[in-house]
């Protein structure tokens, strides 16, 4: 038997319910079928149970700061991690049910089962065959783990795996330190445990910035060791794992691999669209409109590994579930680029990258180091640069580590999106005393490079006092 719908969408994730949000606005002949967990990768392994660990973590590494604040015996005091695991678990699953209540109710219009293309406009499942006007594939991504890894079984976690543990060992290894290593790394040394963490690039969490970067390092070394640039090997030691990096070696009793995400593309026999795939069998597709070549099929979310964020497969599914709907396909302009890493200090980069700048570029730094508002929190580290275009000083981009950077990321964000100039923002207030003053100066010293004879509030310039500036 062969059943007919207006679309089909392979996969439950953040990029396939925003499409189902959309598309059952407009038809009720839409099938969603999912492989595996529902729930979401955010709400049940990803941004959501990290975040919790890292917000359980930093509430116990702040009360070392307790002393400094004239109050006693903030040292004294000792995590249960056994008891904080559960209490990740039980968040999880509370956010793990919201996403579930989006597929509730669909009845035979949602099917557990695994996808298989038999052209653009047929999938088949478990031996039966619907056919769709449009098909969205949403399907997601999974955690990389070499297959030689695979053979130490349990001694090494994923994030699927990590948040299921009972309790933590003394000593953690964490391959990968792009977001999700370093957040995992910093959480767990928060905790007390004793930390390594290695990575095959020279950098660190994605920054391009190397002046960021080295203020980034020299922060995180004081909480866990950091090895970049170098090739891991990893073998069987005990109960535990021996870890070889370069010259050198060291024992850990598990390893949380963190080195990527792999699209869910090796099963839906992408081969029969009859276009080409790449190296990775990636079809080509339009990231403005999702559209896989010129065919009724649509491609969003992690699974095509253009912006494997949540806000980014959001959008996603809302253009392909758009685009699903329409006569022709329409190309969305895409919002300013943003990432953030949850860690201390916070890292963010908005807008144009330093890797991506003109020669002519500007560029305005401040350090956190003496900010006055930063220095009173005890959150007195890091560093922000912020770049503008070297023709008119409009803002372009930025990278930081820095206290609150993920609102700072915001702020800049809007300033990039609506076009600002460096003027136009210095323009706006900057109460005090507050972090984002720490902003104001890196813009200041942009401003300091743009020849102008304009009286404005914008060439106020600092008081050059740590208690006032």
């Amino acid at each position: 038997m062969v059943t007919c719908w207006d679309v089909i969408i392979i996969g439950a994730g953040s990029a396939g319910l925003a499409a189902l949000r959309e598309v059952s606005k407009e038809t009720d002949k839409v099938l969603i079928i999912n492989a595996g967990q529902y729930g979401t990768t955010c709400a049940r392994v990803g941004c959501m149970p990290s975040k919790v660990l890292i917000e359980s973590a930093r509430a116990l590494h702040d009360c070392n700061k307790l002393q400094g604040f004239g109050i006693p015996g903030g040292q004294q005091i000792v995590a249960d991690i056994p008891a904080m695991l559960r209490h990740v678990r039980d968040l999880r699953d509370h956010f793990v049910s919201g996403t579930l209540q989006a597929t509730e109710g669909l009845g035979e219009r949602s099917i557990a089962g695994r996808a298989k293309l038999l052209g653009p406009d047929t999938v088949e499942v478990a031996g039966q065959t619907y056919r769709a006007r449009r098909i969205i594939i949403a399907s997601g991504s999974r955690p990389v783990m070499p297959a030689a890894w695979q053979e130490l079984g349990e001694r090494v976690w994923t994030t699927d795996t990590l948040f299921e543990q009972q309790d933590l060992p003394p000593r953690v290894a964490v391959i990968g330190l792009g977001p999700i290593g370093l957040e995992m790394a910093q959480a767990m040394a928060y905790l007390g445990v004793q930390v390594h963490a290695f990575d095959k690039s020279h950098t660190i969490a994605g920054i391009s910035d190397p002046q960021v970067e080295k203020a980034l390092r020299s922060s995180l070394e004081k909480d866990f060791s950091i090895h970049t640039g170098v090739d891991v090997r990893l073998t069987q030691q005990g109960e535990g794992v021996r870890v070889e990096a370069g010259d050198l070696s060291v024992d850990v009793d598990r390893v949380l691999v963190a080195v990527g995400r792999r699209p869910n593309i090796d099963r839906l026999n992408l081969e029969c669209l009859g276009v080409p795939l790449d190296d990775h069998g990636m079809p080509p597709f339009d990231p403005a409109t999702t559209q896989i070549a010129d065919l009724p099929i649509y491609i969003a979310g992690d699974v095509n590994h253009h912006a494997p964020i949540l806000h980014e497969a959001a959008d996603e599914g809302y253009i392909a579930a758009h685009n699903a709907l329409a006569d022709a396909p329409t190309a969305f302009p895409r919002r300013t680029p943003m990432g953030i890493v949850f860690i201390e200090p916070g890292v963010a980069f908005i807008g144009q990258r330093f890797a991506e700048l003109e020669p002519d570029a500007l560029i305005g730094e401040a350090s956190f180091a003496t900010q006055g508002r930063a220095v009173a929190a005890q959150r007195n580290e890091g560093l922000m640069r912020i770049y503008a275009r070297g023709s008119d000083a409009v803002l372009i981009g930025a990278e930081m580590c820095v206290p609150a950077a993920e609102h700072m990321a915001h702020l800049l964000g809007l300033a990039i999106s609506e076009g600002l100039t460096v003027r136009q923002v210095l323009r706006m207030p900057f109460y005090h005393p507050v972090l984002e003053e720490g902003l104001r100066s890196a813009l200041r010293k942009i401003m300091k490079q743009i020849p102008c004879d304009d009286t404005d509030l914008a060439r106020c310039g600092e008081f050059r006092i740590q208690a006032l500036d």
